[in-house]
């Protein structure tokens, strides 16, 4: 008997990882750790904004559209459109490479609930890809989703906050406390512009 509960448990923890590692959504640091990617299903399909920069003010200047040059990268969409593949813990559409202002064909899968494995191809070959590491859990269901849906009426935004207090080290407060968590420039990233217009 206690064997079949012991292999009872494995199984349950091991299928608890598999539904983990099938879940694409929440952010995760690139390679070089210069960013963080908000990965969130906007309306079925995922889609990933750049949520965190390592040297703020970034700016879209490899763009060849010169009116997208001057936009900035913190919110920008970097996986467009992705659309589950049909059998597979994958998705697959376009990934924007701000380094050479270019869109290339990809796709995501997480290899685990830690890491997710993004390649690139050009005309169908010259691919290539990294591994992001997760940063931040997963995102439930966006509001304007359910919305999308008619399951669920939209939720009252939050009051807004009061400022957090100002630190002097950048890591504790004046008055001995942990400094407060930068606030989040982001939020849902299925109500940008660029996202939410695509809809």
């Amino acid at each position: 008997m206690r064997t079949m509960i012991t292999y009872s448990g494995v199984l349950f923890a091991s299928g608890i990882s598999s539904a983990l590692a099938a879940d694409p959504t929440g952010d995760w640091r690139v390679s070089d750790g210069v960013a963080n990617i908000r990965v969130a299903q906007c309306n079925g399909s995922m889609w990933g904004v750049v949520a965190w920069e390592k040297t703020p003010g970034g700016r879209d200047s490899n763009n060849p559209d010169p009116a997208k040059q001057s936009r900035p990268t913190l919110g920008m969409p970097i996986l467009i459109d992705m659309k589950k593949k049909a059998g597979a813990d994958q998705w697959e559409g376009q990934v924007y490479n701000a380094k050479d202002g270019q869109l290339y064909s990809s796709t995501i899968t997480p290899s685990d609930p830690d890491h997710l494995e993004i390649k690139g191809c050009v005309l169908g070959f010259l691919c290539g890809g990294e591994t992001w590491t997760r940063v931040g859990p997963p995102i439930p269901s966006s509001p304007v989703n359910s919305m999308a849906k008619g399951t669920q009426k939209p939720i009252a935004p939050a009051p807004a906050a009061a400022p957090a207090p100002k630190t002097t080290t950048g890591v504790v407060a004046a008055a001995g406390k942990p400094a407060a968590k930068p606030a989040d420039q982001v939020g849902d990233i299925c109500l940008l512009p660029e996202i939410a217009r695509v809809r």
